[in-house]
C-alpha cells in the first residue's frame, strides 16, 4: 500500500500521508514524499498544495521508531527535501497549506513547521517530545524560537510539554482552528483561493522571506531593489507583471498566466 496518496484538483496538489496507525514516517515514505513535492515544485501547472494526512486521531508523529527499531538509520537517506519531503527542499517557491488533524509532535510538527499556512482541528495537539528519548528536535530547535515567543518555544523543547489547538493559535503557531468537519473543506477553500492569485508574486515572496531571514534589512531590501533575486527578476520582466497594471487601469480580474 501506498504511503502517500495525491489528488489534483486544477492548480491544487492534495498530498495525503496515509500510513496507519499513527501516519509515522520511515525513509521509504520520506523519499517518496520528497519525490511528490519535488514534482509539485517543477509542475508549472500546479499553484499550491494542500499537506494533511488520513484518520482522525493522528496528523503525524514523526519519525517512525519501529521501522528504527527493524533497522531504519535516523541519519538514514530522507531522500531529496529531506524529511518529509519539505524540510530541506531548495528552490520550492509555491504555497504549502498544512491541515492538521490530530495530533502533531515530533517530526510532525516540524513538517507541519516547513509549511506556510498552518490549519489545525478543534482537537489537535503539539508537542515534541524528543527530550523524554533523549534525542534532540533538531529542525524544531533551529525554527520554532523564530515562530513563537522564545520562552514558549523553550518551554516546549526542554520538557515536552503537549499544548491544545487554543493556546497553539495563541502563541501564534497555527493560523486557525476548525471543526474537524469542515478542516480539509476550509483548507481547499484557501488552496482555490491562492491558485487563482498571481503565481509569480508567490514565488518571489516565498523566496524574498526565505533568503532575507538571517540577512539585514537594508541587504535584502537592495537585494530585491536590485533584482537580485531570480523570481523578482523573473516577475520585473514578466507579462503577468504587465496584465496586473492592465487589468488595475481596465477595472478588472487580472488573468494570471505564470509567465
Amino acid at each position: 500500500m501506498n504511503p502517500i496518496r495525491t489528488e489534483t484538483r486544477g492548480h491544487v496538489l492534495e498530498v495525503t500521508l496515509d500510513r496507519p496507525k499513527a501516519n509515522a514516517i520511515d525513509l521509504a515514505t520520506s523519499r517518496i514524499m520528497g519525490e511528490g513535492f519535488t514534482q509539485f515544485r517543477d509542475d508549472s501547472n500546479l499553484r499550491v498544495a494542500i499537506l494533511t494526512a488520513a484518520g482522525e486521531k493522528f496528523f503525524c508523529p514523526g519519525w517512525d521508531l519501529k521501522a528504527a527499531a527493524d533497522g531504519d538509520e535516523v541519519d538514514g537517506d530522507y531522500g531529496v527535501g529531506g524529511f518529509g519531503g519539505l524540510q530541506e527542499l531548495r528552490g520550492l517557491n509555491k504555497p504549502v497549506i498544512v491541515a492538521v488533524n490530530g495530533i502533531c509532535c515530533g517530526g510532525g510538527l516540524e513538517l507541519a513547521l516547513s509549511c506556510d499556512i498552518i490549519l489545525a482541528a478543534e482537537h489537535a495537539t503539539f508537542a515534541l517530545p524528543e527530550i523524554r528519548s533523549g534525542t534532540v528536535a533538531d529542525a524544531a530547535s533551529i525554527k520554532l524560537p523564530k515562530r513563537i515567543p522564545y520562552h514558549i518555544a523553550m518551554e516546549m523543547l526542554l520538557t515536552g510539554r503537549w499544548i491544545d489547538a487554543e493556546e497553539a493559535a495563541r502563541w501564534g503557531l497555527v493560523n486557525r482552528i476548525l471543526p474537524a468537519d469542515r478542516l480539509l473543506v476550509e483548507a481547499r477553500k484557501l488552496a482555490d483561493e491562492l491558485a487563482a492569485g498571481p503565481p509569480l508574486v508567490f514565488a518571489a515572496i516565498k523566496e524574498i522571506v526565505r533568503e532575507a531571514e538571517d540577512m539585514k534589512f537594508q541587504d535584502a531590501l537592495n537585494r530585491i531593489t536590485k533584482s537580485q533575486f531570480a523570481t523578482v527578476e523573473k516577475l520585473y520582466r514578466s507579462e503577468d507583471q504587465l496584465e496586473g497594471a492592465k487589468a488595475f487601469a481596465e477595472k478588472r480580474d487580472p488573468v494570471w498566466k505564470g509567465r
